[in-house]
């Protein structure tokens, strides 16, 4: 019996061989993980500092609009850059950039009197520096990774990102307590510099042909207008928004917790759906053998509805945080199997564009879904906000499920342009490869 067990748990397990065997795709996982940390201890620090120094709530939420408006300019335009430049020069160009930012932020913290504007200025300058990166970063996955093993890189990326959101605050969080926001931006800034040596190994992409796009207006509108003639695509998007407006609670956890009696569970709400999503992540095993991604998106959005409905239903603590890690690991599920859809079938001379509409449609969404919860609630009440946001959501992804019956049907195995793109990638790797 323990043999079985032990079994199933093994197939079950993340597959981390991609890191051993794609030297690649372990330089992009660990430079994005070092540099990530870093900069969830800026994350920290940021509006800590602008706590100290204006002492002000909305300062503090400032920030948020400060970063709104440049990561969508720039996750639109990043996306044009990603097909017409080299990816991996992108990176690093964004690496240096960030390096340079953190530095602005360590000098200004070492003046007699910071300048709070220039925090605002800087927060703005790393909102552009990732949405215009991120596209390179998303986009360049398919170019390094064969196409059956793309669901277990959708899987790393997915453990690099939950690996620093959990650490990094954390550490960044005792680095403040003890030495300072000073200190926390030098870690951030040798963050940067070790993540950048890293970097410097990642060996360059092959051209493909004259296939790179003037970044231009015209380019950006083209790949808009192959993401609205794909039904699977759109659905993979508005699934997303759909979930993250209705049901994102984030906004109202310190209502929440002071209304559950325990001020004190505020970071376990804010952090229980991380720990959700890094044990479905750590558990991924199985999302190989799943091939109907659309449907697994679909139930993976209501679950996460349901879950966040019933937290609102709920007075116990402990009952509201395992609803809340179950949301987590659900909105995983979604993220894993959209990757992979986007990875597989998305031809390499529109995936940097099509990477810069996927940017926003994982940041909009749960942006404006604050703006929503904080709405609803001083209409509804806290309890109204959540639980009418979470049926909200079911209500919406069961519609939005209903009117794309392709996404719905969606099978990698014989969805044409998954079939293509599998295609195009074999014989790309026997032409680098004549005589294996």
């Amino acid at each position: 019996m323990w043999k079985r067990i032990t079994a199933q748990l093994a197939a079950s397990a993340i597959d981390l061989s991609l890191l051993r065997s794609n030297k690649n795709l372990a330089i992009l996982f660990y430079s994005g993980l070092i540099s990530r940390m870093g900069s969830m201890i800026t994350y920290v620090a940021l509006p800590f500092q602008i706590k100290e120094l204006t002492g002000s709530f909305l300062a503090v939420g400032l920030i948020g609009a400060a970063e709104l408006i440049p990561l969508i300019v720039f996750g639109l335009y990043g996306g044009v850059l990603a097909d017409a430049f080299d990816r991996r020069k992108l990176i690093i160009f964004g690496e240096v950039c960030a390096l340079a930012l953190s530095v602005i932020l360590l000098i200004n913290a070492q003046l007699n009197e910071p300048k709070v504007w220039l925090l605002y200025l800087v927060a703005a300058a790393f909102s552009a520096v990732n949405g215009a990166t991120s596209p390179s970063y998303n986009s360049i996955i398919p170019r390094i990774v064969a196409h059956e093993d793309l669901p277990k890189a959708s899987a790393l990326m997915g453990l690099r990102w939950q690996m620093a959101v959990i650490t990094g605050p954390a550490i960044g969080g005792f680095i403040i307590s003890y030495w300072g926001v000073s200190t926390g931006f030098l870690v951030d800034v040798f963050s940067y510099i070790l993540s950048l040596l890293i970097l410097a190994r990642l060996t360059p992409l092959a051209r493909l042909g004259d296939r790179k796009t003037p970044p231009s207006l015209s380019a950006l509108v083209d790949g808009i207008r192959y993401a609205s003639r794909r039904q699977d695509l759109m659905g993979t998007y508005l699934i997303d928004l759909a979930a993250m407006f209705f049901a994102m609670p984030t906004a109202l956890f310190p209502f929440w917790a002071e209304s559950l009696g325990a001020p004190s569970a505020l970071g376990l709400l804010y952090s229980a759906g991380t720990v959700g999503a890094l044990i479905v992540t750590l558990t991924s095993g199985w999302t190989l053998r799943i091939h109907r991604h659309g449907k697994a998106i679909i139930y993976a959005a209501l679950a996460w509805g349901l879950a966040i409905t019933m937290a609102g239903l709920i007075d116990s603590v402990p009952w509201v945080l395992l609803c809340l890690v179950v949301a987590g690991g659900a909105d995983q599920v979604s993220v894993i199997f959209r990757a992979t859809i986007w990875n597989q079938t998305i031809p390499d001379e529109l995936r940097g564009r099509l990477a810069g509409i996927e940017v926003l449609s994982y940041t909009v969404g749960p942006i404006s879904g604050q703006l929503r919860a904080g709405g609803m609630a001083a209409i509804t009440g806290l309890r109204g906000a959540i639980v009418g946001g979470g049926l909200l959501c079911i209500g919406a992804v069961a519609t939005a499920a209903l009117f794309l019956p392709k996404f719905r049907k969606y099978d990698s195995r014989t969805d044409p342009y998954a079939i293509h793109e599998r295609t195009v990638r074999a014989q790309r790797l026997d032409e680098a490869n004549p005589e294996g």
